[in-house]
């Protein structure tokens, strides 16, 4: 998976935020702002806590990460190919490996580490979500499922009802977020340049910026890939897989990972169904073979057929969130009350 090949590892861009971030195929992070102007002159930039990377070299030994950046070191000793040498971090965090291939055992904690520092950050999306009420969708599908016309249409029938904000995942462009802000929603766009998937701290640096409203719905639409985003958790309440009719029915076999993770399937352009081959009934025993009692809605964003359906499942989840986080603050409040009840008992 991109946890140890590297298909991960790329440039982060964030719309509101100034510089940029890589991500290095072991999970560590560095960001730096870039000046314009260089003039064809090197530029460093030394990144807290981590190795420091020079972008003109002399050095003996260079070393290419998986998002092109390179840095390099000298060595007094002689390495024989595919040798292994490995960097501790200054701020103890877990040093990691360059060699010319890795073992099973390396690739496990590579990938042991990445998806541990993920959740972490996932749990905090989650606390805020929750504290806040705030009913957080993780969209995912193949590239062309549809997702960003079912976007478009959602947020205009829901825009009067209920405060709506997305959060757009693409390697490149902003095409998606500006289809989504055309309809006078808020929406901040991620590239994720090389990266195959969005991961939460992508989604914790686009929250600064977005700053969803209390008691909202947050549509997080994913890059287009139906391997990646099975494994990194955002902090979403649940995920939802967008598969369209003209795609194939085996898709919950041949990527069982993804709509195993997801709680809803949602069956797109099904007003495309008298003209193409799939078996609707197929799809739905395929993935409940993965995932027993996956719930199943048959949509088309275009025509609206069955998006009452779907509006009525969102609209019921946002009162959910909402009702959770009520609850909790009056917990609180009787919490709060019984201490100070104490407290003017003690005095």
């Amino acid at each position: 998976m991109c946890t140890t090949c590297g298909c991960g590892s790329g440039q982060t861009k964030i719309e509101g935020e100034h510089g940029q971030t890589h991500v290095h195929a072991d999970g560590t992070i560095h960001s730096h702002p870039h000046a314009h102007g260089h003039g064809g002159e090197g530029h460093d930039h030394a990144h807290p806590g981590h190795h420091h990377h020079g972008h003109q070299h002399v050095h003996s030994h260079e070393h290419v990460h998986a998002d092109g950046t390179r840095h390099v070191h000298e060595h007094d000793h002689a390495h024989d190919p595919g040798h292994e040498h490995a960097h501790e971090h200054a701020d103890g965090g877990p040093a990691h490996s360059h060699a010319a291939g890795l073992t099973p055992a390396q690739m496990v904690r590579i990938e042991r580490d990445i998806l541990g520092a993920n959740d972490e950050i996932a749990a905090r999306n989650r606390r805020r979500f929750e504290d806040a009420g705030v009913f957080a969708l993780n969209l995912v599908s193949s590239p062309g499922a549809g997702k960003t016309t079912l976007l478009v249409e959602t947020i205009r029938a829901l825009a009067a009802e209920l405060p709506l904000a997305v959060i757009e995942g693409d390697q490149q462009t902003s095409f998606d977020a500006d289809r989504i802000r055309a309809t006078g929603a808020r929406a901040i766009q991620v590239n994720t340049g090389k990266g195959c998937h969005l991961d939460a701290a992508q989604v914790e640096r686009a929250l600064a910026q977005l700053a969803p409203a209390e008691e909202s719905v947050l549509f997080i639409e994913n890059v287009g890939n139906l391997v990646c985003p099975s494994a990194f958790d955002l902090g979403e309440a649940m995920k939802v897989v967008v598969l369209s009719v003209t795609e194939g029915e085996d898709k919950p076999l041949k990527y069982p990972d993804m709509f195993a993770a997801s709680a809803l399937l949602l069956l797109n352009k099904v007003d495309l169904l008298p003209h193409v081959s799939f078996d609707v009934k197929r799809t739905i025993e395929y993935a409940r073979r993965v995932r027993p009692g996956i719930e199943v809605l048959q949509v088309s964003a275009t025509t609206g057929t069955g998006m009452a359906a779907w509006l009525d499942w969102v609209r019921e989840g946002s009162r959910r969130a909402r009702e959770r986080r009520q609850q909790t603050v009056a917990a609180l409040r009787r919490r709060v009350a019984e201490l100070e009840a104490r407290v003017a008992q003690q005095r």
